[in-house]
């Protein structure tokens, strides 16, 4: 099993329309490829964590590299792993614009901001815990 964290620079402003247009065709490729996990994006950026096989995994990447929506790609973790974190959901998606002004505040409290959004992680370790993070507040 395999873990791959990437950052990324939308080149339109992300809403909705479009955190849903990248879910539909995620939920409904990745069942197939045993590929889960997350999306995050605030207004200007993306966050996302992919698991399942490495082909499958390292073969996604490679498509989402070459999708003209973003720019700017960032590898921020790549490795095995003994577990998926994510096997609840095929691709879930969070946008941080969504989120209230309360809890968005605390968010950049503990991980910065970056122009006025949500600063997102360049580690491992960070990304874990901003995951951890929007988790609880779903919960």
């Amino acid at each position: 099993m395999y873990r791959l964290a990437y950052k990324s620079r939308s080149r339109t402003p992300i809403d909705w329309a479009l955190v849903d247009s990248i879910l539909e065709t995620s939920n409904t490729n990745n069942m197939e490829r045993e590929i889960t996990g997350i999306l995050i994006a605030t207004r200007t950026h993306f966050l996302q964590v992919l698991e399942g096989p490495f082909e499958a995994v390292n073969a996604l990447f490679y498509t989402i590299a070459r999708d003209a929506r973003h720019e700017a790609l960032q590898i921020v973790s790549f490795g095995c792993v003994e577990r998926r974190s994510f096997d609840e959901w095929a691709m879930h998606g969070v946008g941080i614009f969504g989120l209230n002004d309360t809890l968005l505040s605390q968010l950049k409290t503990t991980h910065g901001e970056e122009g006025g959004e949500l600063r997102l992680p360049t580690a491992e370790w960070q990304v874990a815990a901003l995951v951890q993070e929007i988790r609880q507040l779903h919960d």
